[in-house]
């Protein structure tokens, strides 16, 4: 066996180096990978926030074209556009209301192509081309619809918050045919609300202008 001592390289002469133990070498790799990855990140944050200013100085909008209570309307807004928000804010239609504005009240309610939608969840950029009726639209001149009339005979309402979409959401229910009894025009208008609880007279109401009563 030999007695020789083991050789070890040296980097200067009369000094001998430090083996690395495991603290130093994980402190040393990481801190090159975080110098190596610092360049990187900063130019490839740079570069995305220029990608997001582009986009959010641009937002993305569309043309559309439809006729709302017998006016033909050309318009161009925001993709992310509700039709509730294009009669409100850009229309100045405001009969319609914004409720919960998410399709649970019914205050919105308006006639798309003749069917009850709720327009707070009905994106204008797909109507090109369709006839939207609002409650602005259901009387001619000073002549009221037979069920405004009726709503005024009955004395259905009492805030009057959600008049004017149970009045639209009547009128459709008429159209569709659904006044055959008092329990199909409650299941039929059960999409509406009415937090004043006027609901019987609303009921009577429907039935009126259908000609029930």
């Amino acid at each position: 066996m030999s007695t020789e001592p083991p050789f070890h390289p040296v980097t200067s002469p009369g000094e001998f180096p430090t083996p690395p133990n495991r603290r130093t070498f994980i402190a040393t790799t990481t801190a090159l990978g975080g110098a190596a990855a610092f360049g990187g990140l900063g130019a490839g944050s740079s570069a995305a926030a220029e990608e997001v200013t582009a986009v959010e100085g641009a937002p993305p909008d569309s043309r559309v074209s439809l006729t709302i209570n017998g006016v033909r309307r050309t318009v161009t807004v925001d993709n992310r556009t509700s039709l509730l928000d294009l009669l409100r804010e850009h229309l100045d239609l405001t009969g319609s209301k914004k409720g919960c504005n998410a399709g649970a009240c019914g205050a919105c309610t308006v006639l798309v192509d003749g069917r009850r939608v709720n327009s707070c969840l009905t994106l204008a950029v797909r109507l090109e081309g369709a006839e939207v009726t609002t409650i602005e639209g259901l009387a001619k001149g000073d002549r009221l619809h037979p069920l405004q009339q009726a709503f005024i005979d009955q004395d259905a309402f009492q805030c009057g918050f959600c008049t004017s979409g149970q009045i639209v959401s009547g009128v459709g229910c008429i159209q569709e045919g659904h006044t055959g009894s008092t329990e199909e025009i409650r299941e039929w208008m059960s999409g509406n609300l009415c937090r004043c609880g006027c609901y019987v007279k609303i009921e009577r109401a429907v039935e009126q202008a259908a000609g029930r009563k």
